[in-house]
């Protein structure tokens, strides 16, 4: 990577995190659910590896992982696979984020503190070991050819710099050309650097299954599946409190989420093409498919049968919502409005989205939209 690209990257991880303290696990059900649901990939993944190298563990990596409480048991159960087809190795678990990633959060997840069962996979398994790293994805991590088993999940989408602002909504999936085609242009650099550091770090045969937002066939991505737009909503209220003074006008724009939503095709592209340096560091493509994950709170609003209110709804509904987009607005904010202000107007800004939600709660739901994709490594090509 050049200076600047690692500048960059470092600017992102200083602006961007989840919400810490463990709260967003708590209120990602639907994440949870994703990765649930596609754990048939890891197990292929895991079936498919080459035989360990003699006294070398079986490594694991977790990239964008959080507080790892959406992938605690898809690893769980992946170190249950190993264990089954490798009984003597040991096993390393390696969880990156950024930075300003809360780990002592994901710790206490591993750890099983504070939740209503102790029992983790760390007292279940012996020679299981884990480790974390605060330097983003969009890096090599890992020395070349140590990972057998790389796995990410709703991370992916994260540019390592936003190539700039949308002066007219926060997300590139309101945006207009050239700017559109600005951030287009930087997943497109940021998806090809990300797989040709996986590709560094993969041993001969390691595996990597991702599951990326995106775009499906049909148009859709994450919370635009046919009701309200999610994004358009956001947009709409952060506009709203510009328009009555309570922020700024560059406030507003600088909320730009610094995402970008690919197709399939995009995804597949740099390894299907025989030209593409990825193609030539070895990675292959196993398998694509975009697939709908329904948000689970709109299912149990709707399994209600009118037992739960608009309210209720609302309020179960916006924490899921807040636990990846709250640093974003904060961080929109003028460094020179006191903290106790800021947090002030990030709660009435969610409370707006509730209140909203409760009045009329028709169509509002985040619906996941992933492509899931299974790449292997195998010699790369002089």
């Amino acid at each position: 990577m050049t200076t600047g690209s690692k500048r960059a990257t470092t600017e992102t991880a200083q602006t961007l995190s989840m919400k810490g303290a463990g709260y967003y696990s708590q209120r990602t059900r639907g994440a949870k659910n994703v990765i649930d649901n596609a754990a048939s990939m890891l197990f292929d993944a895991v079936h498919a590896l080459p035989e360990p190298l003699d006294g070398q563990p079986v490594r694991i990596a977790d990239f964008g992982a959080a507080d790892g409480g959406t992938s605690k048991k898809a690893i769980r159960d992946t170190v249950a696979e190993i264990r089954s087809r490798f009984p003597d190795c040991q096993i390393q678990i390696t969880y990156t984020d950024l930075p300003s990633n809360d780990f002592s959060a994901l710790f206490r997840n591993m750890l099983g503190v504070a939740e209503e069962s102790k029992h983790t996979y760390l007292d279940e398994f012996d020679d299981v070991f884990v480790d974390a790293c605060g330097i983003g994805f969009h890096e090599q991590l890992f020395p070349d050819g140590s990972l057998d088993l790389g796995f990410s999940a709703t991370a992916m989408h994260y540019l390592s710099e936003k190539p700039s602002e949308i002066d007219h909504h926060v997300h590139m999936v309101g945006a207009s050309e050239p700017v559109l085609e600005a951030f287009t242009h930087q997943a497109v650099k940021d998806w090809q650097n990300i797989l040709l550091a996986r590709a560094r770090e993969l041993r001969p045969g390691g595996r990597l299954v991702f599951m990326n937002f995106g775009k499906d066939e049909d148009g859709r991505y994450l919370g635009n599946t046919g009701g309200i737009n999610m994004f358009d909503t956001f947009n709409d209220l952060w506009e709203q409190m510009a328009v009555e003074g309570k922020i700024t006008q560059e406030e507003y724009i600088n909320a730009t989420f610094p995402q970008s939503y690919r197709t399939k095709e995009e995804f597949c592209a740099p390894l299907a093409d025989t030209s593409s340096p990825v193609f030539a560091a070895g990675l292959r493509l196993v398998s694509a498919h975009t697939g709908v994950v329904g948000c689970p709170y709109r299912k149990a609003y709707e399994r209600s049968n009118g037992s739960m209110s608009a309210r209720e709804f609302a309020i179960s509904y916006i924490p899921t919502l807040r636990s990846w987009s709250e640093t974003v607005f904060l961080n929109a904010l003028s460094p020179d409005r006191p903290l106790e202000e800021k947090a002030g107007l990030i709660d009435h800004y969610y409370q707006q989205y509730e209140d909203l939600v409760a009045h009329n709660p028709a169509g509002h739901a985040m619906d996941y939209v992933h492509c899931y994709l299974a790449i292997k490594k195998t010699p790369a090509q002089r």
